[in-house]
């Protein structure tokens, strides 16, 4: 499965689930056949990582960093994506519906 921008990614370092990053940019390196992949990582505060791979790593393949085991698993949602609602035909007339704001809800 090929990971690309904006794709989310698991890093697992240490052969365990460590952080959820989204992939912001994926740049060539001045060394042929490597990436310059910009991260950024979904913590608190935000981060963002900048990572030299080559494509099968960025792809999910295993590595090391310093003799730790780090791999990169692309996040594939449980759900597929919900097909817009067709506006439904009234004639020309047009359906009013109610908006709700969450500034006028009443504190209970």
């Amino acid at each position: 499965m090929t990971t690309t921008i904006n794709d989310i990614v698991l890093a697992h370092i240490d052969n365990k689930p460590s952080f959820y990053a989204r992939i912001e940019d994926i740049v060539p390196d001045v060394k042929p056949g490597w990436w310059q992949v910009q991260l950024l990582v979904l913590t608190v505060p935000l981060q963002v990582y900048h990572w030299i791979l080559d494509e099968s790593q960025v792809n999910g393949a295993p590595f090391t960093m310093s003799g730790t085991p780090i791999m990169l698993e692309k996040v594939v949602s449980p759900e597929p994506p919900q097909k817009p609602v067709a506006p439904v035909d009234n004639g020309g007339a047009q359906k009013k519906g109610n908006v709700v704001s969450l500034f006028d809800r009443k504190k209970n």
